[in-house]
């Protein structure tokens, strides 16, 4: 049988036309869709999937990351067998099959005791919800949160149970909760990231930008840190002497030989490079009206506890409600310093005292300052660290805890959560959960579910593997879910 000459042709020919050069002259390569939607042209879609698999019950989420892992035991967890047992050996049995951070010859399993806390707890609101006396604010606003109680993650030290709890992986290079969530749905802010980041206290956290890094997914879904004063972004704004027209002609320049060589190489980063130029251009003008605080009302103000010209976690609150109303999908707040394990800046009376006053008034005003202005019901508030305290004391210059991967306490608000509950409950000295555990994973896998996401079906192939934010598990907590 003999082949046609001109059909070899035309198969010989349609193996040389690779997928790239393909997406290149249809024109709908990944970072085409990104410039195209930062310009705001007649095709443009953004390079987000914006896909939802089922309603969404929530549109934004602010994330507010205690960074160094609060006590439960100091601040939710109220653990009356564990205040009569204080300074006893610990049983063997909660010890069976657990790892704990630092316990080694410098710090002896053995000659560890038991640890009660001082702190008085009361119940509060009208399911009797238990809150020490560290968070009086928060106490206030216990019937508008869901406080999950059995939280577990798989890493006691703190680089990568922060990499664990903002990326589903211990391992460098995986996209963060924010990367995911504006790759599935993208952003409604037209001149503003769709991913921020705020950072407050003493030092930013261990492990640095990779806690809202964008991984294998395109750079445009990278979280963008601002500051909490000034201008949010260094060498934002213009130099002396140069005007916006001025301005203009150096992006477009720039950006038209960024086009010429997106054409002839077909790097999708290049056309993130362009959006970047263009986003930063608008936020001139954008950013300085979200940093200026002056339209709101001196009760608003003093509600979170800002001071005048103070940057603060309160203020990062209010900025957080600012982006989320200008469109913005993820917000996360990330303070420090919650590592309580005794000694030097870290003990468990007045350091933990001082970080609490820092956070607490700010967490309650944001959740009412939301639901008053009838923004909670669509944007889900999250509060937590990467992982817990352990119930036995360490033995530094103080009395302090260690990392416990095994049960710490987060609390939801708002964004079809319940309000008014708790879920899971730990083992009477709080070890480890007796009813309702909720790993990572499922916690990110219910972010997804109210956001109008499975996430089972929001993957990305990377090197021949289709990865997803909850790896190969996670499970959708129902019970939260109003």
């Amino acid at each position: 049988m003999t082949t046609d000459p001109m059909e070899e042709l035309y198969q010989k020919e349609l193996r040389r036309v690779t997928r790239r050069h393909f997406f290149r002259d249809c024109g709908v390569g990944l970072g085409g869709l990104a410039l195209a939607s930062l310009l705001g042209g007649p095709e443009a879609s953004a390079s987000a999937l914006s896909v939802r698999h089922h309603a969404p019950k929530a549109k934004n989420v602010i994330f507010l990351f205690m960074a160094g892992g609060p006590s439960q035991l100091e601040l939710f967890d109220y653990k009356p067998q564990l205040q009569k047992f204080t300074n006893t050996p610990i049983p063997k049995e909660y010890l069976e099959g657990r790892r704990f951070a630092f316990m080694d010859s410098s710090f002896p399993i053995e000659k560890v005791k038991l640890l009660g806390t001082v702190r008085e707890f009361k119940q509060y609101g009208s399911n009797g919800t238990w809150v020490s006396e560290c968070l009086p604010h928060m106490a206030g606003i216990v019937d508008e949160i869901s406080i999950i109680k059995t939280i577990q993650t798989e890493v006691p030290n703190h680089a990568p149970a922060k990499l664990y709890m903002n990326t589903g992986s211990a391992q460098f290079g995986r996209p963060s909760m924010g990367a995911w969530v504006t790759y599935g749905i993208g952003s409604e802010a037209d001149d503003l990231p769709g991913f921020v980041v705020l950072l407050s206290g003493p030092r930013g956290p261990r492990g640095g930008a990779v806690n809202w890094g964008s991984g294998f997914l395109p750079t445009a879904h990278q979280g963008v840190p601002f500051r909490g004063s000034g201008d949010p972004i260094l060498n934002l704004s213009n130099p002396p002497g140069v005007d916006a027209a001025c301005q203009r002609d150096v992006i477009d320049t720039v950006n038209a030989l960024n086009r010429e060589r997106m054409a002839e190489l077909e790097d999708d980063e290049i056309g993130t490079r362009i959006a970047a130029y263009e986003m930063a251009y608008r936020m001139q003008s954008s950013a300085p009206e979200l940093m200026d605080l002056s339209g709101e009302s001196a009760d608003t103000l003093d509600m979170y506890g800002i001071k005048e010209g103070e940057a603060s976690f309160g203020r990062n609150c209010l900025l957080a409600r600012r982006l989320v109303e200008r469109g913005t999908r993820f917000v996360q707040l990330y303070h420090t310093n919650w590592d309580h394990h005794g000694g030097g800046g870290e003990t468990l009376s007045s350091d933990l005292d001082l970080v609490c006053r820092q956070i607490d008034q700010p967490c309650a005003a944001l959740i009412r300052d939301l639901k008053q202005r009838g923004m909670l019901e669509d944007t889900l508030v999250i509060w937590g660290g990467e992982f817990g305290r352990t119930p036995m004391g360490e033995l530094r210059d103080t009395i302090g805890r260690n990392h416990h991967n095994d049960c710490s306490t987060m609390w939801m608000a708002g964004g079809g959560v319940k309000a008014g509950f708790t879920l899971g409950e730990n083992d009477e000295l709080g070890f480890g959960p007796v009813e309702d555990p909720v790993h990572v994973h499922d916690l990110h896998a219910t972010m997804l579910h109210l956001l109008g996401i499975d996430h089972l079906r929001l993957t990305y192939r990377f090197k021949g593997r289709d990865f997803r934010l909850t790896d190969v598990a996670g499970k959708v907590v129902d019970k939260i879910i109003a």
